[in-house]
């Protein structure tokens, strides 16, 4: 089973995701801002990591930055979230 990190502040759009992806066969783990998300990311090690990019305590924008930066989690593939157009 692929393992997909959501790293998403908003509750609602957090919960929607989840909901759509888990129906599809993925085994979701969710982080409320970047600090915990890049924490989550070296814990877990998941398959994909979906970023909001307007987040709390560490913007998604810094979080992938340091994702980026570790030898343990440059490999995974980062795709960007926002709301913002």
């Amino acid at each position: 089973m692929n393992t997909v990190l959501l790293i998403e502040d908003n509750e609602m759009n957090r919960d929607m995701l989840s909901r759509r992806l888990i129906r599809k066969g993925y085994k979701i783990i969710t982080a409320e801002d970047g600090r915990q998300g890049i924490e989550l990311a070296a814990q877990e090690l998941p398959d994909l990591i979906l970023m909001d990019m307007s987040l709390p305590v560490l913007d998604g924008w810094e979080a992938t930055r340091l994702l980026k930066a570790s030898q343990f989690t440059r490999h995974i593939p980062v795709i960007a979230l926002t709301a913002h157009a």
